[in-house]
Order: structure tokens, then sequence, then C-alpha cells
């Protein structure tokens, strides 16, 4: 097989990802140090979970997370994220939080619990309520006091969250952490492939290159892709029928009770126009008047 005869596999894709960090854990070493260059280096990591059951490929819901632990016992999940679920914060509060007491079976000591860190890479925009907000894209949680917050408690739960598409637009990071993002977010450019000086990212888009050259495994990140897909048009059609019942009752407190081509027309619409005549509904004086 040539290399054009073959395109090359999204990094982002998390089949892709975690394929590509368990068979190379090195690759994850250099990772991680990449994104907590505050913590002592890890030399080594063992994955927890190498497995990919084709459960977790249907999985709409599921991300593929890389699982690891150091030599000092401390545990990492790293995630590729592609997109925002509903109650984000709450998810990865919990799934971290159950990284740790999964630790400890009845009776034994919390003395013998070792740091969960959680890092999620997004290839979306987070937080941007504010213009501090809108400037930040590298995120360290932890358990702090709200009114002195040098005072901890403890480092025993962290989650780091990368916003990727932010920090790229801003140059933020150290040149490695530049090297990994512009790798993930720019990978089918050569020009900006060919600006990466980090070794550790050249290696893992040589073995991105060879596993795209690889038809099984080209085919099984198109089924993750494809569930991904179904979900996202899931979740739209789901709201989009909400915001339909919604602006249904609505009209009916406004107008009274209405016959049933109302709902069967709100139901068939697009979300676009469900939008316009959520936007017209408090100042129409009729129901001619709102759907004309």
């Amino acid at each position: 097989m040539t290399e054009k005869s073959f395109t090359l596999l999204d990094p982002k894709n998390d089949y892709v990802f975690k394929r590509v960090f368990t068979e190379h854990p090195s690759a994850l070493v250099h990772l991680i140090n990449d994104i907590r260059p505050d913590l002592p280096a890890i030399a080594e990591v063992e994955i927890l979970n190498p497995a990919i059951t084709p459960e977790e490929l249907s999985g709409k819901s599921i991300v593929l997370d890389v699982l690891a632990q150091d030599v000092r016992g401390n545990r990492y999940n790293i995630e590729m994220q592609v997109r925002r679920y509903n109650d984000w914060g709450k998810r990865s509060a919990f799934y971290l939080a159950r990284m740790l007491t999964d630790q400890l079976a009845s009776g034994e000591d919390y003395a013998d619990l070792n740091t969960v860190i959680g890092i999620h890479l997004l290839d979306f925009d987070l937080f941007m309520a504010s213009s501090e907000q809108r400037e930040q894209a590298l995120w360290r949680f932890e358990m702090r006091d709200g009114l002195q917050p040098e005072v901890k408690l403890g480092d025993t739960l962290q989650l780091n969250l990368i916003e990727m598409k932010k920090a790229d637009r801003l140059g933020l990071g150290d040149q490695n952490l530049k090297d990994w993002i512009t790798l993930f977010e720019h990978w089918q450019e050569e020009a900006r492939m060919a600006t990466i000086k980090h070794d550790a990212v050249k290696d893992v888009r040589g073995y991105i290159h060879n596993l795209s050259a690889d038809e099984e495994a080209r085919r099984l990140a198109f089924v993750r892709e494809r569930a991904q897909r179904d979900e996202v048009a899931l979740l739209r059609e789901a709201e989009i029928r909400g915001e339909a019942q919604t602006l249904f009752k609505l009209i009916k407190i406004k107008f009274g009770d209405q016959p049933d081509w109302v709902e069967a027309r709100l139901n068939a619409a697009e979300k676009e126009q469900l939008d316009q005549w959520v936007a017209q509904v408090l100042t129409a004086d009729s129901l001619d008047q709102l759907f004309e």
C-alpha cells in the first residue's frame, strides 16, 4: 500500500487516540509530562485498560479513555473529547472520584489512596463567560478553600483541562504543549506539521501514519466516528422536539386549546423555524400572525 492510497486518521478520534497511547506508553509519558510540567516527571506508566471492546466502539455516550498508573501509584485518566456533554462538569467529577474510590477495598486504610489526575483534551471552548475565561485555555482544578485558595485539601483529586482550539488561537503553552496541540488540531496540514520540533510528537504522528495504513483500524475508526455522529443527531432531534413541545404549551397558554394540526406543524419544523416562532409567540396577536 502506498502512502497516497489511504487518508491519515484523525488523532482526535478517540479510538485512534486510545490505540496510539495504549500501544505506545512512552508517548503517553511524554504527553503527561508536557501537560503537567509542575509535577515530578514520570519515567514510565502501566496501561490499566488497553483493550477496546465492540460495545465501547458502538457505545454512543462513552468516551474511550486511557487509564494509566505510574511507579509511585498515581493514576491518570486521559481523555480526548470532541464535543460537550450535558452536565459535563458533573460527569468529569464522577469518573475521577470513582477512580479514587476503586483503589480501596473494604477495611483498607485511606492512607493507601494514591493521587488521581484527570487530563482532558477538549476540542471545543468550554469557559467563555468572561474576558478572563476567554483568555485562558489551560485549567487545573483541585479541592481548595473558596476564601483562601492557597489552602488545599490535599492533592488527591486533580483535573486538568486543555481547551485546544482556544489554546491554538491564543498561542498558549510552552513549545512542547504547542506541538501536541498542533498535531491534534492541524494533523492534515503538512506545512504546520513541519513546524513540530518535539520528537515525541513526531513519533506519535508516525504511529498514526502506521495505524492509518491498517484497513481494519480504518474500519473501526469509522465505526467509532459513525456512533458519535449518530449520538449528536439523536441529541439534536431530542432538543428540537423538546423546543416544539415547549412552544406548543406557550401557544395554548396564550391562544387556548388548538387543533391537532398545530402540534403536528411544530413537530415537523426545523430548529431555525422553531426559534423564530418562539421569538414571535409573545408578540403575535393571533395564531395566523404567528405562523405567517
